[in-house]
């Protein structure tokens, strides 16, 4: 018995006249879109202005994906793709409230920064391998009589975590600071743990809107790490007083809202801006005692500070490096650098002249958790 055959299907109906009029614009629009946008990128990548490769290529990095994230960070630059980049974002925050990859929302006016929640691959390897460096340079350093403090910042997400709401902090980097900076102590390295200095604080220890700690938070550890200077029998100088002055509160911008590539928004469709006093710390000006001073103490070697601060955009915000100063009761030569991660301050320093002909006694080395387990990329350059 033969099965009967399904009847026919119906043939597609057919477009309308407008939509296939609408049909071919959308295609011409598509096609010239891309066109612009290769154009764009192709024009940025002839100026010489974008790095095809980095300088410490390794192994690791081409596996990791690292290279072509870098060029592809450095091609969204163009005017086309980053123009095209803002329009989707504001989009997605005015319907979604989607604040993107790098930005993760807590708490109703409360942004966190990806990197914190991220789980490494090759994590504790990695996290080893610095520690090993760091093991070495502060070996390396008091060959040169210079002493080494590493402090480490713990992640924002780990001190706010009442204002993490439906956000969950992976349970496997609780201990990712205490194994780490015990590692280091245990080899030898001065090393403090912030992260019992700010719990206290809680939410008053970071910013809303920003990745960096308040001046609270900043104080706080300023304080912490002048009394791990003076147990490790350093004394700060030239001894100096300073004057505080604290300035009317103003808005500050949250580096989070503009990770989030909503910052060209109107303020009133942003996040809730974070209105903040600013703390500023001078040294207080001495008049001159006479023409009994010593030239050579005032301006060689003795005047200059013994302290030398190496880190990230942390040491650069809230009045940090002020604070530190204040509890210290000296100057400190603050060599942070916004961006370096790891080991960019640290490189940019051990090459640079003061360092080579005026040491240091002793380096504080401030390092953010959240850097503590990726690969280690920017390998440190020992200055001759």
């Amino acid at each position: 018995m033969m099965t009967p055959m399904p009847p026919p299907s119906p043939a597609p109906a057919q477009p309308s006249e407008l939509i296939a009029r609408i049909s071919k614009m959308a295609g011409a629009v598509f096609v010239a879109f891309m066109a612009t946008g290769f154009v764009s990128c192709g024009w940025l990548l002839l100026s010489g202005k974008v790095e095809m490769l980095p300088p410490n290529l390794t192994r690791q990095v081409v596996l990791e994906g690292d290279v072509t994230h870098k060029l592809a960070k450095q091609l969204s630059k163009a005017t086309l793709p980053e123009q095209a980049a803002d329009l989707e974002r504001g989009a997605s925050w005015l319907l979604l409230h989607d604040t993107g990859p790098r930005v993760r929302s807590g708490c109703p006016g409360w942004l966190f920064l990806t990197d914190e929640f991220k789980l490494n691959r090759h994590a504790q390897a990695n996290a080893d391998t610095k520690a090993n460096a760091l093991i070495d340079i502060q070996q390396r350093l008091a060959k040169r009589g210079v002493q080494l403090l590493v402090a480490v910042v713990p992640d924002k997400s780990r001190i706010v975590t009442d204002q993490l709401c439906a956000l969950r902090r992976p349970a496997a980097l609780d201990g990712r600071v205490q194994g780490w900076t015990d590692a280091l102590q245990k080899a030898g390295v001065a090393a403090i743990d912030l992260t019992s200095t700010l719990q206290p604080l809680g939410a008053a220890a970071y910013l809303r809107t920003d990745t960096h700690w308040s001046e609270s938070g900043a104080g706080a550890a300023a304080k912490a790490i002048a009394q791990r200077v003076q147990a490790l029998g350093v004394t700060a100088s030239p001894q100096k007083s300073f004057d505080v002055h604290t300035e009317d509160a103003t808005r500050r911008p949250g580096d989070l809202v503009r990770l989030a590539g909503i910052d060209w928004l109107p303020l009133t469709w942003q996040p809730t801006p974070e209105i903040v006093a600013t703390t500023q710390i001078r040294e207080r000006a001495v008049a001159p005692q006479g023409s009994d001073d010593n030239l050579d103490d005032l301006f060689g070697d003795d005047n200059l500070p013994n302290v030398a601060l190496i880190g990230t955009s942390f040491s650069r915000n809230s009045s940090f490096a002020g604070f530190l100063q204040q509890a210290l009761g000296a100057p400190i030569g603050n060599f942070a650098k916004d961006g370096g991660e790891f080991s960019g301050a640290a490189n940019a320093y051990f090459i640079n002249p003061a360092f080579k002909k005026t040491p240091p006694k002793l380096i504080v080395w401030e390092i953010p958790e959240r850097d503590l387990q990726t690969p280690y990329t920017d390998l440190i350059v020992w200055g001759k």
